[in-house]
C-alpha cells in the first residue's frame, strides 16, 4: 500500500454564545480534517490543526509522504519529526499529530479493526466526564448551577467546570454552588487553564478544599514544572495537566517532578496517537494515570486501548451548536455515564459533509 494524496479541510461556525475559561475567550467551533489517501482505495481521516501555519506544515510534509506505505508509522513519524526544522513544539507539531492520526486511521481500517483494539483493547466502556461550567453572559450561579443538574441527569458520573475567570471569592462561591447542586458523589474537576499564578494556585486551592474537587486542572503555566510541585506539597487536591505538552520528552521531564498525579495528554497537539502511546506508557510505568484533553472522537479509543486510561473527557451541545451533526456517528454517554468507542473499523470519524457545507473556510 503507498500514499497518493494528502488534502486538508477546514470547517468553522459560530457557537450558541461566546465562552470563556480562565484565560481565553472562544466565539466559534470548528474541526480540521486531513486525509490521506492509498492506492488500495483506503482513506484515512486525522482531526487536528490544519489552518495557516498547520497547513504550510502539511503541505511540507506531503512530498516526504507520497510513494510511503501508511502502515510504517513508527517510520513516518520519524521522517516528519526532526527538532532542528520542524516539531520539537508548537504547530508544527500539531500539524505532525492531524497526518499521524489519519495514518493511525488507515492502519486499523487496513487491519479491518477499530483503533482501540488495534491499540491494546483494554476495555469497550470508558468512564466519562461532562466538560463546561464556562464563563458566560447572563450565566450566574442559578445557570450554572442547572447546566450541572443536566449534566447528572444525561448519566454523568463527573463533571469539570473553569475557574480562574474572575475573582476567587467568586469562584470559590461557583464551586461551592456546582457542588451543592451534583451532590457528594459525582466527582467534581476544576480547571483553571494556566490562569492563576502560583500563590494565587495555592491560596484557591485551600479555599476549595472543603468542596471536595477531583482534581485541579492546569492551575499555573505549563512550564513551570518546579511550581507545580510546590503546590502538589501544598494541597491534597490531585494535580492534572499536560494538555499543552508535547511529545515523551516533555512528559519525561513533567513526570520527574513527581507532582502531577493525572496527566492530561492530547494526541491533538502532543504528536499524535504515536507519540500519544509512548507517552502513555511512560506513565504507566510510574503508576500515573491518563485523562486525555481533547476531541471524544480521538480519545476513547486511546482511553479504551491502555490500563492507565482513567477518564475521557466529553463534551456536549451546550457549548457546540453542531454537536451531533459533525458526524454521521455521534459519541454519546452510556447508561451507566461511560463512552463506548465505535466498533467500525479505523477511528469511526464519517463526516456529515452536508452539515459541514456551509461553513469550510480552507
Amino acid at each position: 500500500m503507498k500514499i497518493t494524496k494528502i488534502t486538508t479541510e477546514t470547517y468553522r461556525w459560530p457557537r450558541h454564545k461566546p465562552i470563556t475559561n480562565g484565560k481565553h475567550t472562544y466565539t466559534h467551533a470548528g474541526v480540521g480534517l486531513v486525509k490521506i489517501e492509498t492506492d488500495e482505495g483506503i482513506t484515512g481521516i486525522g482531526l487536528g490543526d490544519v489552518g495557516g501555519i498547520a497547513k504550510a506544515a502539511i503541505d511540507y510534509f506531503t512530498p516526504l509522504l507520497i510513494g510511503e506505505d501508511p502502515i510504517d508509522v513508527e517510520r513516518l513519524w520519524h521522517k516528519m519529526w526532526v527538532p532542528k526544522l520542524v516539531g520539537r513544539r508548537g504547530i508544527t507539531t500539531r500539524a505532525i499529530s492531524a497526518i499521524d492520526i489519519g495514518l493511525w486511521d488507515l492502519r486499523a481500517k487496513a487491519a479491518n479493526m477499530p483503533l482501540y483494539k488495534l491499540l491494546g483493547g483494554y476495555r469497550d466502556r470508558v468512564p466519562t466526564y461532562i466538560a463546561g461550567g464556562y464563563y458566560e453572559e447572563g450565566k450566574g450561579l442559578p445557570e450554572l448551577a442547572q447546566e450541572m443538574i443536566e449534566n447528572v441527569a444525561m448519566g454523568a458520573k463527573a463533571i469539570k467546570m473553569k475557574v480562574g475567570g474572575v475573582a476567587m471569592r467568586e469562584d470559590v462561591a461557583r464551586v461551592k454552588t456546582v457542588r451543592e447542586a451534583i451532590g457528594p458523589d459525582v466527582k467534581l474537576m476544576v480547571d483553571a487553564n494556566c490562569a492563576y499564578k502560583l500563590y494565587e494556585a495555592i491560596q484557591f486551592a485551600k479555599r476549595i478544599e472543603e468542596f471536595d474537587p477531583f482534581w485541579f486542572e492546569e492551575p499555573i503555566a505549563p512550564d513551570n514544572y518546579e511550581g507545580h510541585k510546590r503546590l502538589a506539597e501544598a494541597t491534597s487536591i490531585p494535580l492534572a495537566t499536560g494538555e499543552n505538552e508535547y511529545t515523551r520528552y516533555g512528559f519525561r521531564d513533567l513526570i520527574a517532578q513527581n507532582a502531577v498525579a493525572i496527566l492530561n495528554a492530547d494526541a491533538i497537539i502532543l504528536g499524535g496517537i504515536t507519540e500519544f502511546m509512548k507517552v502513555a506508557h511512560l506513565a504507566q510505568a510510574y503508576d500515573v494515570d491518563i485523562a486525555p484533553h481533547g476531541p471524544q472522537e480521538v480519545h476513547v479509543h486511546l482511553v479504551a486501548a491502555i490500563a492507565n486510561g482513567l477518564i475521557l473527557e466529553f463534551y456536549r451541545d451546550t457549548v457546540d451548536p453542531m454537536w451531533g451533526k459533525i458526524y454521521h456517528h455521534t459519541l454519546r454517554l452510556n447508561d451507566d455515564g461511560t463512552v463506548s468507542p465505535p466498533d467500525a473499523p479505523g477511528i469511526g470519524i464519517d463526516p456529515n459533509y452536508e452539515s459541514l457545507a456551509p461553513y469550510r473556510v480552507g
